[in-house]
């Protein structure tokens, strides 16, 4: 089977990207795991298919660099979005359907606000915080992050006694001056830390909002900046957008 693919990425989270629209693409998850692998495939973060549904301008079918269909990725759904409107899909504005549910979108000065899923609840544990941005997220608030054995850290939490079963993403977070973050992610199905995370920036700029954060929260990630906008009411929040830039970086084929 021979595939044409495209390569895009939002902040250094990158993906292999197919567009599915004829429904005719039927992958297996080792032939999944070999398009993300980076020595031995295209290499990537994870694998979207683009793809018709009634009711929606496109579905958005992801998974993990595993090979292992995933919950939602913020900033895979931003790519789709830019890549959807490089196909002539959409416009200026967007409303699709994903792992969690629909979601609105639209195009602005060459970045892409995507709309999150509302969030009722955040729960307290130890030194950190459990939510769910479209993706489960474990929040720790750190000091020197950069210093930070992120991968070693992320793995401990990840498969404690807790997560191990379900698995959760887990996010270091340092707060800058300027109602800004930094914020470093290890992601499970990647299974190591990436460059970028769209539903932990997310749910890293909503537990800062505890202490004080106003929206936008301004979010520094290693691949870049990104930025979440947000209303809060009480403990829950409401209009949740991540926003940030997504770029194709080139097209090619492969033969599985």
């Amino acid at each position: 089977m021979k595939l044409t693919f495209y390569k895009y990425q939002g902040t250094g989270n990158d993906f292999v990207v197919l567009d599915n629209r004829s429904g005719d693409i039927s992958l297996t998850q080792e032939q999944v795991a070999f398009l993300c692998d980076r020595r031995k495939g295209v290499g990537a973060d994870g694998l979207m298919l683009l793809q018709l549904k009634e009711g929606y301008d496109f579905e958005m079918v992801y998974y993990n660099a595993d090979g292992r269909p995933s919950s939602m990725c913020g900033n895979g759904g931003r790519c789709l979005v830019a890549f959807a409107q490089f196909l002539g899909v959409v416009q200026e504005e967007a409303y699709f359907i994903a792992s969690d549910g629909p979601h609105q979108a639209y195009l602005k000065d060459g970045l892409v606000h995507l709309q999150m899923i509302d969030v009722h609840h955040v729960e307290e544990l130890e030194n950190a915080c459990f939510l769910n941005t479209g993706s489960p997220h474990y929040v720790q608030q750190v000091a020197a992050l950069q210093e930070l054995d992120v991968f070693a850290e992320g793995r401990a939490v990840r498969y404690s006694d807790r997560f191990k079963a379900e698995g959760t993403n887990v996010n270091f977070v340092e707060h800058l001056p300027g109602n800004k973050l930094f914020v470093r992610t290890y992601e499970r199905g990647v299974e190591d830390e990436t460059f970028s995370c769209g539903t932990g920036v997310t749910a890293a700029a909503l537990a800062a909002s505890r202490s004080g954060y106003q929206s936008p929260v301004n979010i520094k990630v290693l691949g870049g900046q990104l930025q979440v906008s947000f209303e809060k009411d009480g403990n829950s929040f409401k209009n949740v957008f991540l926003i940030g830039p997504a770029e194709q970086v080139f097209k090619g084929e492969i033969t599985l």
